[in-house]
């Protein structure tokens, strides 16, 4: 009985957001348009659910790169109207179109001649009447057993809300840079925000040796660097190879001792490099293609010279994976 309760649920919801589809018409595109053209910012109002709808739509609008913010309508009326100005436009959320705190900011919003998006379940109401485009979100059924709470209703408007902001989105050409901007904090603005650069290890933690150091300086560099690799250079200070601790290991599983081998003995020749300006998700994407912990950087006056070292940890520690 509860299962079948929860799926009658999902039904009516998912019934009232197809429906949709079919409304969608000539003041949809409007609405795209006014939305796009607006030099100033876009304030969605609504209170109690729709309130609450009104704040996530304002919030996708924001992160997808039009300015945008919640008025809440009874604070309008004392004081908060003052954040809108001339060249804004307002979306006005609600299912009966007859709220009284958004009605009493009607004319306000008419004597600045602003632009007004009206969502609502009611196409014959008061705010209808006063929009210049309406959204209709109306459904047949609330999901609540006795019509009351606001559910199909709040589940049609708010997606109607992501309906607007990611068409504007895709119509302004919002990227994933883009929007990385406006996430410098989580995973995704990382990913696409970091570079090697910002991550690498550069001047005297890069571990180098050269190609005719014995082991025991290879290993003392290897050890001080704490990486657990180092370049190899030729005379002139070209990169030629890397040594790992894997290649130690395996020169000296051979049975040469730490003194009879040198560092061009047991390198991997043709390291594995990435620019400086490369993404750092680039980088990582590199080392498990190759199964390895390292790249290094070449330099940009000197591309046969390394300039730094990045390694997987620097990569994770960063929030990158």
């Amino acid at each position: 009985m509860v299962l079948e309760r929860a799926k009658k649920i999902f039904e009516i919801e998912s019934e009232a957001i197809l429906k949709l589809r079919e409304r969608l018409d000539e003041d949809f595109i409007k609405a795209v348009n006014i939305v796009l053209s607006c030099t100033g910012k876009v304030i969605v109002s609504g209170i109690g659910k729709s309130g609450l709808v009104s704040q996530k739509i304002a919030a996708t609008l924001a992160c997808t790169g039009t300015p945008a913010f919640f008025l809440h309508p009874a604070e309008g009326v004392h004081g908060d109207i003052g954040m809108i100005a001339k060249d804004d436009v307002v979306i006005a959320v609600s299912n009966s179109g007859e709220t009284d705190e958004l009605i009493r900011i009607l004319p306000i919003i008419k004597r600045l001649d602003l632009k007004m998006i009206v969502m609502t379940g009611k196409m014959d109401s008061l705010l209808a009447k006063n929009g210049e485009v309406v959204l209709d979100v109306g459904v047949k059924e609330e999901a609540c057993s006795m019509g009351l709470v606001p559910t199909a209703s709040t589940a049609a408007t708010m997606a109607m809300g992501d309906a607007l902001a990611l068409t504007v989105l895709e119509r302004r050409g919002f990227k994933e840079e883009d929007f990385a901007v406006l996430h410098p904090g989580g995973a995704l603005g990382k990913k696409l925000l970091l570079r090697v650069e910002d991550l690498m290890h550069t001047r005297d933690a890069v571990p180098l040796v050269q190609e005719e150091d014995a082991l025991n300086i290879v290993l003392i560099e290897m050890t001080s660097k704490r990486l657990g690799i180092t370049g190899v250079c030729n005379a002139e200070g070209s990169l030629i190879g890397v040594i790992t601790d894997g290649d130690l290991r395996r020169g000296l599983e051979q049975g040469a001792t730490l003194l009879s081998l040198k560092a061009g003995d047991i390198m991997t020749t043709a390291p594995k490099i990435i620019a400086k300006t490369d993404l750092a998700a680039k980088a990582l994407k590199i080392m498990e293609e190759h199964s390895i912990t390292s790249l290094f950087i070449p330099s940009e006056k000197d591309p046969q010279k390394a300039e730094g070292v990045i390694h997987l940890h620097d990569i994770l520690k960063a929030g990158i994976a």
